[in-house]
């Protein structure tokens, strides 16, 4: 039987090829994926190693992220949450999920850890899986285009002084932020940083754009959940140097005075695997430590 979306969308009935990205400065990187791609060949799925990962076997047959979108069933992530994140950009536009193999710490999206690996690849490779859709956010400055599965961040150097940024939706005014920053985040990116600055959580397959302000200065101004077709732009106000934007906390760019950055829901979304194992109301309890006593 094979895999379902929750939005309904198809996945191949027999998966032929799986793809493998690592992070390659962690510790078990090399271990694991060399034990996958083993056990996966002995069941006659051909394996695409990226080029990083497959530089550090010793391969010289790696294949560029790109390229591993376009011929892979499926993409398997080692790696922490960065990782994943670092993939779903380099894929995104693709149709191919992602299976998230937890190396790192918390791994809110890697779902999977090393000692289930082996069952719930299993479980793929018979159909018996789910996937779910996740959209993306589109940030631009002119012309140059970014796209996060998380947030984009706005903020201040630890050096500058409280910045001044200018929201409208729609071309509306929302308000002046006099704040440490803006997070613009997605349903997924809810239980990232937005959450550490008090935003709300969000059904990571829910299609919403949340703004949430850092520490600003007029306590009244809360996060806010906004549909996803609207536009958002932002215009910094503050003359101060070192104000950055930041995509899904990996690609920084500087902003100056007079700058704005449009932000709105991407045309391309990522599909994630979901924990064969684990419902997200489990992932949140064991994340985030809710009903753990003292």
């Amino acid at each position: 039987m094979p895999g379902k979306t929750r939005s309904g969308g198809k996945l191949p009935a027999r998966i032929k090829t799986i793809g493998i990205i690592a992070n390659c400065d962690k510790e078990h990187a090399v271990e694991y994926s060399s034990r996958l791609s083993e056990w996966l060949e002995k069941r006659g799925v051909k394996v695409l190693f990226d080029e990083e990962i497959a530089a550090k076997m010793g391969l010289s047959s790696g294949v560029a992220r790109a390229g591993i979108a376009r011929r892979a069933d499926i993409v398997v992530v080692f790696g922490g949450d960065g990782t994943l994140l670092t993939a779903a950009r380099a894929v995104s536009g693709y149709e191919v999920p992602l299976v998230g193999v937890n190396l790192g710490g918390f791994g809110f999206m890697t779902v999977i850890n090393l000692g289930g690996m082996i069952r719930a690849m299993e479980e793929i490779l018979r159909g018996e899986f789910t996937v779910s859709r996740r959209m993306m956010l589109e940030a631009s400055k002119g012309r140059v285009i970014h796209r996060a599965l998380n947030d984009v961040v706005i903020t201040r150097s630890s050096l500058t002084k409280m910045v001044t940024l200018e929201a409208s939706v729609n071309g509306a005014n929302l308000t002046t932020y006099k704040a440490d920053g803006l997070i613009i985040s997605t349903p997924t990116g809810s239980t990232a940083y937005s959450l550490s600055a008090g935003g709300p959580i969000v059904m990571p397959e829910h299609y919403s754009i949340i703004i949430s302000p850092l520490c600003p200065h007029t306590l009244t101004m809360r996060p806010i959940i906004l549909p996803p077709d609207v536009t958002i732009d932002v215009t910094v106000v503050s003359p101060a140097r070192g104000i950055t934007a930041s995509i899904d906390g990996q690609e920084v760019f500087s902003l100056m005075a007079g700058d704005t950055i449009r932000v709105r829901k991407s045309d391309r979304d990522i599909r994630l695997v979901n924990s064969p194992s684990h419902d997200y109301w489990d992932i949140l309890r064991t994340k985030l430590g809710w009903g753990q006593l003292p």
